[in-house]
C-alpha cells in the first residue's frame, strides 16, 4: 500500500490543470477558484461565495452532465468551467446542453423568469477549436442587421491554450500546461497548486485524485483505440452506422471522425 501511494504521490506530480481531475480540485478552493475567473473574465472585483466541483446534474427523462467546476459569486452569478480535451465533441452543442441544464436546474418551480441567474460557461481546450488564431473567443448575440446585443443572461467563452496573443489569459493558459508547483506568480492559484504538489496536507488530496487521473487516462486511451479502429473499417467500406454498433459509439462520432480524417487529408 505504501508502494502504491508513493507511485501515486509520483504520478501526481506530472499532472497539469489540462486534466480535469486536477482542475476539479485545484478550484475547490474559492480563493484560487476567484483568481481564475477574475483573469478569464477581466473582472476584478468579483468574489467567489461557493465552490462545487464535478457537479453532477441529472434529470429522469434527459442525458445527464457533471460539470467540472461550478461557482457562484456573491450576486448570485453562476460560473461554469469546462476543460475539454476530446476532439469528437460538438463543442457549440455541448456548451448549450450544460448551459440547458444549469437553467433548469437553478430556476425552481413559482419562480419568474426574471429571477433565472446569470451564467457564464467558460470552455478552456489546449488547441484552438475555431481555427481562427485566437486565444479568448467570447460568444455575442445580436438581432440579424443590426447591433442590438440579445441579451438572454447566457454567456459563453471559450478559451485556448494553444495561441499567445501576450495577454493575460494567454500566460494564465501556459501556467495551465505546466501546473508548476514552484511557479508563484499566479497568486492564489499558485499557492493551491503549491500545497497539492508540494505540502504535506495535499498528499491525501492528490493521491485520490491521482486514482481518478489514471481512470480518465485509461477513458481517453480506449477513445482514441475505439476512433482507429473506426477510420479503418471506413476505409474497408463498412458503413458508418455499423462501424458505430461495432466500436460502441453513437453515429454522430462516427461520422465527425469521419470528417475530421478527410478534412485532414
Amino acid at each position: 500500500r505504501l508502494e502504491a501511494r508513493e507511485r501515486r504521490w509520483a504520478e501526481a506530480q506530472k499532472m497539469t490543470l489540462f486534466s480535469n481531475a486536477f482542475l476539479s480540485v485545484a478550484l475547490e478552493d474559492p480563493l484560487a477558484c476567484q483568481y481564475v475567473l477574475r483573469i478569464l473574465l477581466r473582472r476584478k472585483d468579483l468574489i467567489v461565495k461557493e465552490v462545487r466541483t464535478q457537479y453532477r446534474i441529472s434529470k429522469v427523462t434527459s442525458h445527464d452532465v457533471i460539470l467540472d467546476v461550478l461557482a457562484e459569486d456573491g450576486e448570485g452569478k453562476l460560473y461554469n468551467v469546462e476543460i475539454q480535451r476530446a476532439e469528437t465533441v460538438d463543442h457549440a452543442r455541448r456548451t448549450r446542453c450544460y448551459g440547458a441544464m444549469m437553467d433548469s436546474e437553478y430556476l425552481e418551480k413559482g419562480n419568474e423568469y426574471y429571477e433565472m441567474p446569470e451564467v457564464y460557461i467558460i470552455y478552456i481546450s489546449e488547441t484552438d477549436l475555431w481555427k481562427a488564431g485566437r486565444c479568448v473567443y467570447p460568444v455575442k448575440k445580436y438581432f440579424d442587421g443590426t447591433e442590438i446585443p440579445y441579451d438572454d443572461g447566457m454567456h459563453i467563452l471559450y478559451v485556448n491554450a494553444a495561441v499567445d496573443d501576450g495577454t493575460d489569459i494567454a500566460k494564465l493558459m501556459d501556467y495551465f500546461k505546466t501546473a508548476d508547483p514552484e511557479n508563484m506568480e499566479y497568486g492564489e492559484l499558485s499557492k493551491r497548486v503549491h500545497l497539492l504538489k508540494r505540502e504535506e496536507g495535499g498528499r491525501q488530496i492528490m493521491c485520490e485524485v491521482t486514482e481518478k487521473w489514471l481512470e480518465e487516462g485509461r477513458t481517453e486511451g480506449e477513445l482514441k483505440a475505439k476512433k482507429k479502429t473506426a477510420l479503418n473499417l471506413a476505409d474497408m467500406g463498412i458503413a458508418p452506422e455499423k462501424i458505430a454498433k461495432a466500436v460502441e459509439v453513437s453515429v454522430a462520432t462516427v461520422k465527425q471522425w469521419l470528417d475530421g480524417a478527410v478534412a485532414a487529408r
